[in-house]
């Protein structure tokens, strides 16, 4: 098979495109980010295609604080656009592919001219609807008050052109699946393929303090993630010593929320590299993971690859990753009762703590890493192709 694919940026897709490199298939990837941060993905030079121009000046924007929802708006729309015109003239020059794998807002385009030429058009999701998406954290703004924008409409409208058009749609969890479902897709559109976690680097190195209950965050820091939950919850642990690390961004749309919620005992690490997580993983008696919406959720297997157990919501990828009970907790949205009384059993029961870190690590190990993301997708492959 040939297989092309778009992203913006990296997300997991330099994960598949390795995964696609080895198995032979992968004809070339085309990413909105510049080669000096792509090389390090590990992927021959000649297989990855750049176009930076309008991708990388946001992305500098935002890192050094600017944080007009409007400007950015604008600049991501100019973004999916120029790239989608952008790979529509490379690929109208070579032979299409078997297929083209475009991770979601890309390739309208592109996707429907391939069509055009025989090619599969496949539009990866990594989270929920796009409209559900926008609907669910609207919701949670005006519950706090916040008043910004959660989607361009622009980009929501978009999208389900893409949705409409697709010959498949993959999503990383049968969450993510249920929020198309509801919106009105047709199920036999949609495969879910859950993520998988690099092993060689999220690997139990500690213990957690036994003088001390650590529980752990981590991802954007924001309402989304259901920060607010957690930082009650934490707040009403029965515990003296205990310590709530937060690892990740601050989204602007906490700013005006963080001054009302409890914070005694909780610190904010800013965003950490991989290595610096994994051992925070594995020196934290639980790693929380309350979102409200959340396709998937990386963290959870880097957790439980850590030795490290899992609270995490309905709205994540871990109805799809844990049994309840076992190697962690699942949690309705928007229950910090719930979420304490849950962390509150773990802090209390040493016995249990041991037991959801063996099984966690038992699970991971079970599940292979990224090969067997690699092959999920290499099977649906051959049935959407027919080669």
């Amino acid at each position: 098979m040939r297989i092309v694919q778009t992203v913006f940026g990296v997300f997991h897709h330099f994960e598949l495109a390795r995964q696609l490199h080895q198995r032979g298939h992968l004809e070339r990837i085309y990413s909105t980010w510049p080669w000096a941060r792509l090389k390090r993905e590990g992927l021959p030079r000649e297989l990855v295609s750049t176009y930076p121009w309008v991708h990388t000046p946001e992305m500098l924007l935002q890192r050094y604080g600017v944080k007009n929802p409007w400007l950015l708006d604008q600049i991501s729309y100019a973004n999916a656009l120029s790239f989608d015109a952008y790979t529509s003239r490379r690929l109208a020059r070579k032979p299409a592919p078997d297929a083209l794998i475009a991770i979601s807002g890309s390739s309208l385009k592109t996707g429907a001219e391939l069509q055009s030429r025989g090619a599969r058009l496949i539009c990866d999701r990594g989270s929920s609807h796009q409209r559900y998406q926008e609907q669910i954290v609207s919701d949670e703004y005006r519950r706090w008050g916040v008043d910004r924008p959660v989607t361009d409409i622009r980009d929501i409208l978009r999208e389900e052109k893409i949705y409409a058009i697709a010959d498949a749609i993959t999503v990383p969890s049968t969450f993510a699946a249920r929020s198309f479902i509801e919106s009105g897709v047709d199920p036999a559109k949609l495969h879910v393929i859950p993520y998988g976690v690099r092993l060689e680097q999220f690997i139990k190195s500690g213990e957690p303090p036994r003088d001390r209950f650590e529980v752990l965050f981590a991802g954007s820091v924001g309402l989304r993630k259901g920060i607010p939950y957690l930082l009650e919850a934490f707040a009403q642990l029965s515990r003296g010593a205990k310590r709530l690390r937060i690892a990740g961004s601050l989204h602007p749309d906490l700013e005006s929320v963080l001054p009302r919620l409890p914070q005694q005992h909780v610190e904010f690490l800013g965003p950490v590299d991989q290595a610096t997580l994994a051992t925070l993983m594995s020196t934290s008696h639980v790693l929380a993971l309350p979102s409200i919406e959340d396709g998937f959720g990386l963290v959870i297997g880097q957790a439980l690859a850590c030795g490290c157990p899992v609270i995490v919501s309905e709205h994540t990828g871990g109805p799809d990753m844990i049994t309840e009970g076992v190697e962690g907790f699942i949690i309705p949205i928007r229950d910090a009762s719930t979420l304490r009384d849950r962390m509150q059993q773990i802090c209390d029961e040493s016995h249990l703590q041991s037991r959801m870190r063996a099984a966690g690590l038992a699970r991971m190990q079970h599940l292979g890493g990224w090969d067997d993301y690699g092959g999920r997708w290499e099977s649906l492959l051959h049935t959407l192709t027919g080669r």
